[in-house]
């Protein structure tokens, strides 16, 4: 964990007061800067030390061969793998002849602060070099939210108490080396080795622009830096993975050297070099005219509309509340400007996953964007309907129809090369559609829904009428499928998977009816509405009598239980010391799997149902993965358990800040960062959105004095504040608005703020969790 080394809390920073070299890998995946196309890892300016370098374009990624010890029919061939691409954060330093390097000479002080309303940061280091010359390095670096191509950092050097010679080399590094990977990790990235074929070097007085393409998947890659310098000349020199500008200048006592470097990044799979070429220049000629004041003067406006429209605000724990917040603005750099791009698991501060998009981008970080920054949502579901001509060519690879949207991948094709959680986990392709109609219920965007959302719900519907078959006895099954759960594997009725492909079908044939037009050219008919309705009528949905609870899927209640007494706190996560098969034939849980189902179908369960099971599972989830917090989270606030719900929330939080699973190395847990919204919002706030309309179902527990969040609702803005007592409705902009608290409609306004009382949560007996994997308790911690 980081946290003593973050010894300032602050509700809108993230401090780091001294450097420590054992977790630098994991600060530069926490002091990552992102904007959904570009991101940059919080490495140090000047290069070394570091922990693992990255920057990267989203969408840029190197094809590999996927090797099968045998080869099987529909095994997807190749892999995709996130590229490193060029590094333009370089400011190499010599003072005196000798590098700015902080293993070497003496480090006087070192501090950095990631600014969440600035969108900034800003590092200051006081140095002695090993022959005694004193200097002062700040910086402060920005990856714009509003000029999507554009970088930029602010650079000072200043001498301390004698005259310094000073050589700076700004740089652009391709193909830079990196560290090996963990191989034991299956969540850690593929190793790539020199990636980018260099293409074009040019340079002009402080301009270099590098153009690159990847080797095998053929994509070109465009990087370019320009200077603002102050009294002061440089050279420029630029050769094939290297560009640079050099300056050198005498520092008196109490000088400063001072430059601004723009950066502006761009990529295509289809646009000719001297395209890409142009518009990489063309944005860095913007950034030069918007200057330093201006860029940050736009990021700061931006945030300040951002922070707006999604801050949650916790009274009580300011560690959990700084952690919330971290969460939500990480959320936002991943997806604000992604514009027709996944959203990587890992967004775009690290390689972890290979860069891979999974299907928690729409079970977990939409509902967040969509209710704070709906057209970043928007943009991620109109790259599924891009990706749809490659999901069609797998279905029919598959012997299905419709679409078989891929598990993981980087451009639309699937990537897994392990077939039980890849290829049959068939339930991405009703998370899709939810978030779809999750997106046309909050936002009542009848052209998104026409446009995009049609096509979506029914490749995904035609997709499911495929798959399951009509039984005499048990309804419509769906049968030999991987749900969320990845302990778990092709199993039959997986209940989770089963009614997401019923709301499926459903919301398929009622778009179908609202879009006739529209329907007919998808060569959609009323017989092929009739039968999706009728699938979904007789869906099956598993149910043991004798325990009175939802199996997992079909016979998982009648499976082995798992000997957690006997499981040592080492041994987790259970998927690097335990055999798979093993897993998979014992009632163990990885991740939110029937529970996931209780949040997002919970109409289909009666409140008796939903306690006790939720008492079965909690018992036998590991959370081995970091999608299981915020899920729980929901379903123990709902069910009574508040405390145990702020225990989740805090852990959701908290999963980076303090390195829970000990992989922030390889890039933040973006689902688990968004999901702190849905924690708060969803878990404690009791949100619901059924059919486009909103409930709330308020608690709070006790070391928490005060909850209020904003939601964005069909053009208005909706604040909520919760108390122990009472919660209070507001519409901060927009027409009067219909909302359920607690069982109880009322109708909210503008400037009309409506109070209601909170009735007290139904006494409850805690669950129990495996040995050793409850979540550390947030009761009486200080923050």
């Amino acid at each position: 964990m980081i946290r003593r080394f973050c010894t300032e809390l602050h509700p809108w920073e993230i401090r780091e007061t001294r450097l420590d070299l054992d977790v630098m890998a994991q600060m530069e995946s926490v002091f990552a800067l992102a904007n959904g196309h570009i991101g940059m890892r919080g490495t140090l300016d000047e290069g070394e030390p570091h922990g693992l370098p990255g920057t990267y374009l989203n969408g840029v990624y190197e094809s590999r061969p996927l090797p099968y010890a045998e080869a099987g029919y529909g095994f997807p061939e190749a892999g995709q793998t996130v590229v490193n691409v060029t590094n333009g954060k370089l400011i190499r330093l010599l003072v005196d002849d000798e590098p700015f390097d902080l293993r070497y000479g003496e480090l006087l002080s070192h501090r950095r602060v990631l600014d969440m309303r600035a969108g900034t940061l800003t590092r200051e280091a006081g140095w002695r070099s090993p022959t005694g010359q004193a200097v002062r390095l700040r910086s402060e670096r920005l990856v714009s939210l509003v000029q999507r191509p554009v970088a930029a950092i602010l650079w000072e050097i200043e001498a301390i108490g004698a005259p310094a010679r000073i050589v700076v080399q700004s740089e652009l590094v391709a193909n830079e080396s990196l560290p090996e990977p963990e191989a034991r990790d299956p969540r850690a990235t593929a190793a790539l080795r020199a990636p980018l074929e260099a293409e074009y070097a040019g340079v002009r007085a402080g301009r270099v622009t590098l153009v690159h393409r990847t080797r095998a998947s053929g994509l070109r890659v465009g990087a370019a830096m320009d200077h603002v310098l102050e009294g002061c000349d440089a050279t420029s020199e630029a050769d094939g993975d290297l560009g640079r500008v050099t300056l050198a200048t005498d520092l008196p006592p109490g000088g400063t050297l001072r430059l601004v470097k723009l950066l502006a990044y761009g990529w295509s799979g289809q646009r000719s070099l001297p395209a890409v070429r142009d518009q990489v220049e063309a944005s860095l000629a913007e950034a030069r005219q918007t200057g330093w004041d201006g860029l940050i003067a736009s990021q700061r406006q931006a945030l300040d509309d951002f922070w707006d429209r999604s801050d949650v605000e916790l009274d009580g724990d300011p560690e959990v509340q700084q952690a919330v917040r971290f969460g939500l603005y990480h959320a936002l750099q991943a997806g604000a400007r992604a514009e027709r791009r996944a959203i990587p698991a890992k967004g775009l501060t690290g390689p972890g996953y290979d860069g891979h998009a999974f299907w928690d981008t729409e079970t977990v970080v939409l509902p967040r964007l969509t209710y704070t920054v709906p057209e970043a949502a928007a943009a991620a579901l109109r790259w599924r309907q891009d990706t749809l001509p490659m999901a069609r060519a797998r279905a029919e690879v598959l012997n299905l129809k419709g679409a078989a949207l891929p598990w993981r991948t980087i451009a639309g094709e699937e990537c897994s090369a392990y077939w039980p959680a890849g290829t049959a986990a068939f339930h991405v392709a009703a998370d899709v559609a939810d978030a779809v109609v999750r997106y046309v219920n909050a936002t009542g965007d009848e052209a998104f829904e026409r446009d995009t959302g049609l096509e979506l719900l029914v490749d995904t519907a035609r997709l499911w009428r495929s798959l399951g078959h009509h039984d005499p006895d048990d309804g419509f099954r769906i049968d030999g499928v991987t749900g969320p759960d990845e302990y778990s594997a092709v199993a039959d009725n997986n209940v989770y998977t089963n009614l997401m492909a019923q709301h499926n079908l459903r919301s398929a044939a009622d778009a179908s009816d609202r879009h006739p037009d529209r329907t007919a050219s998808l060569d959609v008919d009323a017989g092929e509405i009739a039968s999706w309705r009728a699938a979904a009528d007789a869906m099956a949905v598993p149910w043991d009598e004798t325990l009175r609870v939802h199996p997992q899927a079909e016979g998982f209640t009648h499976h082995q239980e798992w000997d957690f007494d006997h499981t040592g706190g080492d041994q987790y996560p259970l998927l690097l010391h335990f055999p798979y098969f093993d897993l998979y034939r014992r009632q163990v849980v990885k991740q939110p799997d029937l529970m996931l189902a209780l949040h997002l179908r919970g109409e289909a369960f009666s409140d008796e149902e939903k306690a006790r099971d939720f008492d079965y599972y909690e018992r036998r989830t590991v959370r081995d993965s970091s999608l299981a917090a915020c899920t729980h989270a929901v379903v123990a606030a709902e069910v009574g358990h508040v405390d145990l719900a702020y225990d989740y929330l805090g852990e959701a939080a908290l999963i980076d800040l303090h390195d829970l699973q000990a992989n922030a190395r390889n890039g933040l847990h973006i689902a688990s960062l968004a999901g702190t919204w849905i924690a708060a919002v969803a878990g404690l706030g009791g949100m619901r959105d059924h059919d486009g309309r909103l409930s709330f179902a308020p608690q709070l527990p006790e070391d928490l004095n005060r909850l209020a969040f904003r939601v964005c609702f069909r053009g208005r803005r909706l604040a909520v504040e919760i108390g122990h007592e009472r919660a209070t409705y507001t519409i901060a902009s927009g027409d009067p608005l219909e909302l359920t608290h607690h069982g109880e409609r009322f109708t909210v306004g503008p400037d009309q703020p409506v109070t209601l009382a909170i009735p007290p949560a139904p006494p409850r007996e805690r669950p129990s969790q495996p040995r050793g994997r409850a979540p550390f308790p947030r009761k009486g911690c200080p923050g």
